[in-house]
């Protein structure tokens, strides 16, 4: 089932190849003797039962929108106790409303505002937290939950569902980086002997340069810091801060940081440069589409860089929480997964160890090393500080 990707060494992907039924039926049916008159009142059965329909708000680009068009038609097939109403927004019309759609129900005593399923980033997870929104999630509703990773539940107390990630890679060209650095050192070795070669974005428009500049931060911080939002982290930067000043004059242009992801793939593909921070699948994308060389080849550093998910929240008012639940068990199976993986070309929000092993296989090489940082609102003055200490030098 594995479509494979010839240009990517590092990753594959999965094809889903099920044939899939768009909506299931609500017609109901006659009940009675055969002998009854055809103007005999119909009597409900408990085959007239409408399912039950719940609403779900998510955003992003087409290929989200294309995610779920795969998704709901076969999940709808196996439940016909559950109908799932999607509403799409799409990316750059703002989500932002959504959120304060619940939040306003919520206040006005009318429920969730007809919201039972909302999909964002970590942001509206953690600000979700203090407005006390979201539902609390567990294994003993929620079966295929007990196949996520503990830790990453844990950072977002369990309000939460991971249900897709992707990772932020060393992407370069292999036809000029015959051998790439393997580790943070060996990396920041590298640019200062490749001046100009490297790239990476302004950490405020993008997560592949935000990752880059946190990733150097708390290369001096202990392991378990990349989980902490306390202000009394920000201490232990400094040292970060000093070896990105440092980088900075061996980097692209002397100190030029291109606006959004997108900036320094294009610097990647033009011949500009040879090596960038990345999200793994944007550059699986763009390989597959011909908008990379496909000389393109990714891989993982250790100490990793990080990565970041995409989260399905429950309001915690909502009144069609069991057909949620029921939705969010087949999101997290192996066979929904193994979509996410061909549609999004990013990682599964399940553990690898529960996936086929030529999907486990196809991941090696960029999962190792993988983390997931969640630092909160500190990710605001990072920026903040980099913007005058790094960028302005």
């Amino acid at each position: 089932m594995l479509r494979k990707k010839s240009a990517i060494t590092l990753v594959t992907l999965m094809t889903a190849t099920a044939a899939f039924i768009s909506g299931c039926g609500n017609s109901a049916t006659n009940a009675g003797s055969s002998a009854a008159p055809s103007n005999a009142p119909v009597k409900a059965t408990a085959d007239t039962k409408k399912p039950v329909e719940f609403t779900f708000y998510f955003t992003g680009s087409q290929n989200v929108k294309d995610l779920w068009d795969t998704l709901i038609p076969m999940f709808e097939k196996q439940n016909a106790d559950v109908k799932v109403k999607p509403v799409y927004i799409p990316s750059g019309t703002g989500a932002q409303p959504t959120y304060d759609r619940i939040l306003a129900a919520k206040q006005a005593n009318k429920g969730s505002g007809d919201i039972d399923l909302y999909e964002d980033g970590l942001s509206n997870v953690t600000r979700g937290q203090k407005d006390d929104l979201w539902d609390s999630l567990a294994a003993d509703k929620i079966k295929n939950l007990a196949a996520v990773d503990e830790k990453t539940l844990k950072d977002i107390s369990n309000l939460a569902i991971p249900y897709r990630s992707s990772a932020v890679v060393l992407a370069y060209n292999s036809d000029k980086v015959a051998t790439p650095p393997k580790t943070l050192d060996e990396l920041y070795d590298w640019i200062k002997k490749n001046p100009s070669k490297f790239a990476y974005n302004d950490p405020s428009t993008g997560g592949a340069g935000n990752s880059f500049v946190a990733t150097a931060l708390y290369k001096f911080l202990p392991e378990e810091a990349i989980h902490n939002s306390d202000p009394s982290v920000e201490k232990g930067w400094d040292q970060g801060f000093t070896l990105l000043k440092e980088l900075g004059k061996s980097v692209y242009g002397k100190g030029i940081y291109p606006k959004k992801n997108q900036g320094t793939l294009d610097l990647l593909t033009n011949g500009e440069v040879d090596m960038i921070p990345a999200w793994s699948d944007m550059v699986l994308e763009q390989v597959a589409k011909g908008q990379l060389p496909k000389s393109t080849k990714m891989t993982q550093l250790t100490p990793g860089f990080n990565g970041g998910p995409t989260y399905l929240m429950v309001p915690k008012l909502s009144e069609k929480k069991d057909a949620v639940y029921k939705f969010l068990d087949f999101v997290l199976s192996p066979e929904a997964q193994g979509v996410v993986v061909d549609k999004m070309h990013g990682f599964p929000g399940i553990k690898l160890s529960n996936m086929s092993k030529e999907i486990q296989d196809s991941f090696k090489g960029a999962s190792e090393g993988f983390r997931s940082f969640n630092i909160g609102e500190l990710d605001k003055d990072m920026t903040k500080r980099w913007q005058s200490e790094v960028a302005a030098q």
